[in-house]
C-alpha cells in the first residue's frame, strides 16, 4: 500500500475528552510507515456515532466500552447488525476480564485503557491494512 493513498478516517468515541486525547495521541498521525495518515472524527455520545457511520467515510472505529450511557460495545454490535460496509471495531476495555463482552460486541479488536501506544497502533495499523485490502479498486 501506498503511503500517498488518501488518509484513513479513525472515529474516536468516549464521553470523556481525556480518552478520546489518549487515543490520538497514542496512535498519532500514522500508526506505520506503511499505512496512510489518518485523521480524526471525535464523538462523545453514541447517536453522534451512529450518524457520522451512515454518513459515510469512516474507515476505523476506537470505542470506548466504559463510556456512559452507552457503552462502546453495545455501538459495535449495533454497528455490525445495521450497517452494510461496517467500518473496522476496535473496543476499548479496562479489565481484561471484559474481552468476553468484547466478543459479544462483534469487535474486531480489544485494546487495554489505559492505551499502550505499541500495541494501539499494530493494532489499529493491521485492521487499517485489512480494511484497504476489502475495498474496490475503484470507488464510485
Amino acid at each position: 500500500m501506498s503511503v500517498d493513498a488518501a488518509p484513513a478516517t479513525v472515529l474516536v468515541f468516549s464521553q470523556r475528552a481525556e480518552v478520546r486525547a489518549a487515543v490520538r495521541t497514542a496512535l498519532g498521525r500514522s500508526p506505520a510507515p506503511d499505512v496512510s495518515p489518518v485523521t480524526y472524527v471525535e464523538c462523545a455520545t453514541a447517536d453522534e456515532v451512529v450518524a457520522s457511520v451512515d454518513a459515510g467515510g469512516i474507515d476505523l472505529c476506537v470505542l470506548d466500552g466504559e463510556a456512559q450511557p452507552t457503552g462502546g460495545m453495545g455501538i459495535s454490535r449495533q454497528l455490525t447488525h445495521e450497517v452494510a460496509d461496517c467500518p473496522k471495531l476496535v473496543v476499548l476495555i479496562a479489565r481484561q476480564a471484559d474481552r468476553w463482552l468484547a466478543h459479544w460486541s462483534m469487535a474486531d479488536a480489544t485494546l487495554a485503557y489505559p492505551i499502550d501506544p505499541l500495541a494501539a497502533t499494530e493494532v489499529v495499523a493491521g485492521l487499517l491494512r485489512e480494511r484497504t485490502a476489502q475495498r474496490p479498486a475503484v470507488r464510485r
